[in-house]
């Protein structure tokens, strides 16, 4: 009687058919590794959701960096399917379905990429030229929560980690300083509202709206309201909500708000 082998799902999501394929059929010759292939972004998404459906869920999703970069030349996404950034993919599969680990495959070392790759949920990040074996061992070493990068590439990401969370300290304190006032000014502008649109939803003067601008600039210590607003949107300042007039009058029976 045989020996059941617990086996490892593993979908390849890759926009250059042919190393997709090359790298699936390689895969496929490991006696516990099942393997699918998807060209796209949506497509992914597909087979993932699939696999749940059918009780079949995926363990791993090994996907390109440069997803929806193809070459127009390249057969890529079927007709219809957006293009779809890897690291973005990631993201919204950790989101949906935590359980399943990603790993992203890249043709250059990027410590930048590599960073929002690991913060988008990533536990890997390997060359596309590495050997099957290596892949391998990486495939198998994200299933017991190991994080594997490129030993190249580890100085870069650390740095990369502590500047991204030094400037995200940094933007907190700052807004932080704000008057509660100010941080609704400021999340008028991350919102998009102009002088008169913020004076006209804060119930306050142009002037008096004028003057709350102008100290925000100040104690955030910018010069335009562009960068006033990444610097809120990297504090994780979210946009203030936005009156929907059209359901106000729908549901007041046809009085206005």
């Amino acid at each position: 009687m045989g020996v059941s082998v617990a086996r490892i799902r593993v979908l390849v999501v890759d926009d250059h058919r042919v190393f997709a394929e090359s790298l699936a059929a390689a895969l496929a010759a490991e006696p516990d590794v099942d393997v699918a292939a998807a060209g796209s972004g949506p497509a992914a998404l597909r087979c993932l959701d699939r696999g749940v459906a059918e009780g079949r869920r995926f363990d791993v999703l090994l996907v390109d960096a440069d997803l929806g970069a193809a070459p127009a030349a390249v057969p890529a996404a079927p007709e219809g399917d957006p293009a779809v950034d890897g690291i973005a993919l990631v993201a919204g599969v950790r989101k949906a379905q935590p359980a399943v680990r990603a790993v992203v495959l890249a043709e250059r070392d990027d410590p930048r990429r590599a960073a929002l790759a690991l913060q988008a949920g990533a536990s890997g990040w390997v060359a596309k030229d590495c050997s099957l074996q290596r892949l391998l061992a990486v495939v198998r070493g994200v299933l017991r929560d190991e994080t594997h990068l490129p030993p190249a590439l580890l100085t870069g990401v650390l740095r990369e980690l502590t500047a991204d969370r030094k400037h995200r300290t940094e933007s907190e304190r700052l807004v932080e300083s704000l008057t509660p006032r100010e941080r609704e000014v400021l999340r008028c502008m991350v919102a998009g509202l102009g002088r008169k649109a913020v004076a006209e939803r804060l119930f306050l003067s142009p002037h008096t709206v004028r003057t709350h601008m102008q100290n925000v600039l100040g104690k955030l210590g910018v010069h335009s309201t562009l960068a006033a607003v990444a610097l809120a949107r990297r504090a994780g300042v979210g946009p203030a909500p936005l009156p929907e007039l059209a359901g106000n009058v729908v549901e007041r029976g046809g009085q206005p708000a």
